[in-house]
């Protein structure tokens, strides 16, 4: 294949990965017709169906397929190799793909990640967003960011945060008209503003625990959201209570903007940890992030 053909191929390569035009255009930074575009002409070139196309999927054909799996790991190879040069570098540098949650995203990772720019202009670091339990390895993330009870064990995991609580919080306003619950059944009783997480197939069920007794409480009310602001938003406007991490709440409660209700069911569990698989080759970029990162309380 002609050297001005690697780039359709990894186009290719994007949508088999994908399954969809849309999602593989946004990840190039290309638009949906110029990568339908792109795809013709190389199977036009190669005389060759690569993807078979529905109005609901795109998935490979054989010739794909075969295309996939030959294709995908060598091209990985390169990349992987011509990202290991920057070692020659007298400063690090590289690019780093992360995926987080909102919170970690910004209570942990941000104030590293500020810190440590100005010295390092050439490590670039991408930060994605995902409440979904993303598998790095197949979408090529270096690293993820998880509660420490959620990193799988053939993953190594780096603690980046202390201890973490969570709190049951709402606004005075809120309180004004309804009695504080007591216990987290109570809960059942009350307008609570839900999250949905991708990974729990639906809404979140809130988590307590006191004495070793271990309790999830399905809450219901008027709103749900997937993000944190907005659950907050909605507690201050007093249409709720809301369960948030306790630092994002804490100096509205120190204000008096919140109350926080059933603290002694919330107890401290292990905070966020960096992760990665074992067999990651550590260029001296990833090292300098995992070393800023790294908790040290």
């Amino acid at each position: 294949m002609a050297r001005d053909n690697i780039s359709d191929l990894l186009a290719f390569l994007a949508v088999a990965r994908e399954r969809s035009f849309t999602r593989a255009a946004a990840k190039l930074g290309v638009s949906q017709s110029a990568l339908s575009h792109t795809i013709r002409g190389l199977e036009t070139r190669l005389g060759l169906r690569l993807l078979t196309r529905t109005t609901r999927s795109v998935s490979p054909t054989v010739a794909g397929d075969r295309l996939f799996l030959a294709a995908g790991p060598r091209l990985a190879e390169i990349e992987a190799e011509l990202a290991a040069l920057s070692e020659l570098r007298e400063k690090p540098a590289g690019t780093i793909r992360i995926t987080a949650g909102e919170h970690a995203a910004g209570a942990v990772l941000w104030p590293a990640l500020a810190r440590l720019s100005p010295d390092y202009p050439d490590v670039k670091v991408e930060v994605i967003v995902d409440y979904g339990l993303t598998d790095i390895v197949a979408e090529r993330y270096d690293a993820g960011v998880r509660l420490g009870e959620q990193v799988a064990k053939d993953m190594i995991a780096v603690r980046i945060g202390p201890d973490m609580c969570m709190a049951v919080v709402g606004a005075p306003s809120y309180f004004a008209r309804r009695e504080p619950p007591e216990t987290p059944h109570d809960l059942t009783a009350h307008s609570c503003i839900n999250l949905r997480l991708p990974t729990y197939g639906g809404l979140y069920a809130w988590e307590f625990e006191r004495d070793g007794r271990e309790l999830k409480v399905r809450v219901d009310g008027q709103f749900v959201f997937n993000n944190i602001a907005l659950r907050l938003n909605a507690a201050l406007a007093g249409l709720g209570l809301a369960y948030l991490p306790e630092d994002a709440v804490q100096p509205l409660i120190t204000e008096g903007r919140l109350i926080r209700v059933l603290a002694d069911w919330c107890p401290p569990f292990p905070g966020y940890h960096l992760y990665y698989p074992s067999s990651r080759q550590s260029s001296p970029a990833f090292a300098l992030l995992v070393d800023a990162l790294r908790y040290r309380g």
